[in-house]
């Protein structure tokens, strides 16, 4: 993506790289010097902006970037020469040579990514490469099933160039405040730490498991707990805290039982991102004029509307058509009509004086009224994330 100076047409983001550093820098506190955090930049920064973000993490003490794939992790090398970046989304045929040229760290879970980055050491002539291994506990997505972990282990030798630098897991349930599906993968993972144990030339340094749900969940303490009992120092993998916004546990923390590093994060975590738009023109409409394709909206009143220059390709969910408001003065303006591909339309009636040109915030605060990301995931019955990542390339991204 391309980082603009500033929009072209009225739909931009505003990307606050001083509220990102001091979320890494708050949630470093929250984890204790005895705890390395990865901050996650993948998926252009969860939509924010590779290269705004990477950097940022690194201006504010991050030492491992967190991004998909061998391509991302080479825009990334671009950005953050000194960086360790670890590429979690493993690796495919044909990409040893750019992952080891690029010093890019990849995650290894089979034989045939351990076969493409031994073929690829052997023409560059590296004396190490460092590899974090992937152990599935539960997920069944990716990852070493615990059974295999001895013959992957097995390909650890003095004469391969191949460096095992960290164990790894995906805890997929740190969202779940009774914590029984993560206290199973803890299970898991300390069988599979005992295979790595009984190969005493294998000395990793790491144990990386827990991303901002683990650690704002209040799980910091057994995982250290566990990395200490196998002589390693445990790694958290910052994602959604970063940009700002705390994960929500279900079920919900009992009152009192809130985990103190969630009650900081919560008033202490702030919103990397704002979106917003103009009003590109003000119209009046009689009671029973349709609105939008298929005339899924009639006024039962005469109306004012408001054109917006963003839709559905912007990211702006189609879902969100005749529930969802945006903000305009302040105030809560309803989306009417289906969201077209480059436009939507908001109910303006009861806002009076908005005319074009008008700013209104589609993800933000403005004059105290605020949008989340989980009240347009909530709306559009999806999850932040997806939130920040539909947000199009198109959408031009400025410093706020």
């Amino acid at each position: 993506m391309t980082f603009r100076p500033g929009p072209l047409r009225p739909c931009w983001v505003e990307i606050d790289t001083s509220a990102f550093e001091d979320n890494y820098r708050l949630l470093c506190q929250l984890a204790g010097s005895a705890i390395e955090c990865l901050a996650i930049v993948k998926a252009n920064a969860y939509g924010h902006g590779l290269e705004v973000c990477a950097p940022a993490a690194v201006r504010a003490g991050a030492q491992w970037l967190g991004i998909t794939s061998a391509e991302e992790g080479v825009a990334a090398r671009s950005l953050c020469p000194r960086s360790r970046i670890l590429i979690m989304g493993g690796i495919f045929p044909g990409q040893g040579r750019a992952v080891i040229a690029g010093q890019l760290t990849p995650v290894v879970w089979d034989l045939d990514q351990l076969d493409e980055l031994e073929r690829a050491a052997a023409g560059l002539g590296p004396a190490s490469v460092p590899v974090h291994l992937e152990v599935d506990t539960g997920m069944s997505r990716q990852g070493v099933s615990l059974g295999d972990v001895p013959a992957i282990l097995a390909r650890f030798t003095t004469a391969s160039p191949l460096h095992l630098e960290a164990v790894m897991t995906h805890l997929y349930a740190s969202d779940d405040s009774a914590g029984a599906t993560t206290a199973a993968q803890l299970e898991r993972l300390e069988r599979a730490l005992g295979f790595v144990r009984d190969q005493p030339t294998l000395r990793p340094e790491l144990l990386s498991l827990g991303a901002s749900a683990a650690l704002l969940g209040g799980e910091g303490g057994p995982i250290a707990a566990l990395a200490a009992r196998f002589h390693l120092r445990p790694m958290f993998r910052l994602g959604l805290a970063l940009y700002g916004i705390a994960p929500r546990f279900c079920p919900p923390f009992a009152t009192g039982k809130e985990p103190p590093v969630l009650t900081k994060a919560l008033e202490q975590l702030k919103p990397v991102l704002a979106w917003k738009t103009r009003v590109t023109s003000v119209r009046s409409i009689p009671a029973g004029a349709e609105v939008g394709y298929n005339g899924t909206f009639v006024a039962t009143e005469p109306m004012r509307l408001a054109l917006l220059p963003l839709g559905y390709a912007d990211g702006l969910d189609r879902r969100l058509g005749n529930r969802f408001s945006l903000l305009v003065r302040g105030q809560r303006a309803p989306l009417v009509g289906r969201i077209s591909m480059d436009q939507a339309v908001l109910d303006v009636t009861e806002i009076p004086g908005v005319v074009a040109g008008e700013e209104v915030v589609i993800l933000g605060s403005q004059n105290g009224e605020n949008l989340t990301a989980y009240d347009h995931a909530d709306a559009a019955a999806t999850i932040p994330w997806e939130v920040f990542i539909r947000i199009a390339e198109r959408v031009a991204r400025v410093r706020a």
